[in-house]
């Protein structure tokens, strides 16, 4: 379970107890809006920042991995004979599933209506944090999104992290089946205007699965 630390900071700025409280990311990557509806919102991020130790391992990569990918390569080659080109059906096979990948712009992440509330939340999203992960709790009369400043954070340890977004239970509901695989666990929040929003990637087993319940009860 989340430490101590997350309860009451939890409490602190809710003012109550939670009923439920998860911590969880967007599942897959927020697809890319409108330049001109990305302008408007104010041209925020939307992906999450990644630690330094993370560039350090991408530098590594390129300058010392894929070099001696390449030479290797390079040297199968010339003993190798070049494979037979692909077949009309396999040129084919591949441009239609390369169709098929681009086929949902929405990429299951949310209604694909920008001007919605779902998408209005995900314009603004890593604008408040640049680290993927969120805290969505269940108040007696709203559900809140909370998220630290932070780059990093533990998510167990977690006690400064504030409310960006909150809706009126008439607003907002959160759906979710129980009793989902562990690691592979989504949930949705739907909006009144018939927007919806799905997070994945769940943290801390015993919160995700008390949540879950919590929303189904």
């Amino acid at each position: 379970m989340a430490k101590r630390a997350v309860h009451r900071r939890a409490r602190k700025i809710l003012g109550e107890e939670p009923a439920a409280l998860v911590w969880c990311e967007l599942h897959k990557p927020i697809p890319t809006p409108p330049k001109e509806v990305h302008r408007a919102a104010g041209r925020g991020r939307l992906k999450p920042g990644h630690h330094w130790l993370l560039y350090v391992g991408a530098v590594v990569f390129f300058f010392v991995v894929v070099p001696v990918m390449l030479l290797d390569k390079l040297g199968t080659g010339r003993r190798d004979r070049p494979n037979a080109r692909p077949s009309a059906s396999g040129r084919d096979r591949d441009r239609d599933h390369g169709r098929g990948r681009g086929q949902d712009p929405t990429n299951h992440v949310f209604d694909g209506d920008w001007s919605l509330t779902a998408g209005q939340l995900l314009l603004h999203w890593y604008g408040h944090s640049p680290n993927p992960k969120r805290l969505v709790m269940l108040a007696r009369d709203r559900v809140c999104i909370a998220t630290s400043p932070r780059r990093r954070l533990s998510p167990t340890k977690a006690d400064d992290f504030r409310i960006v977004a909150e809706f009126p239970r008439d607003q907002a509901r959160v759906e979710g089946e129980a009793d989902q695989p562990r690691g592979f666990a989504t949930f949705r929040l739907r909006f009144a205007d018939g927007s919806w929003l799905e997070a994945g990637r769940l943290g801390e087993p015993e919160d995700a699965d008390h949540f879950l319940r919590t929303i189904n009860g």
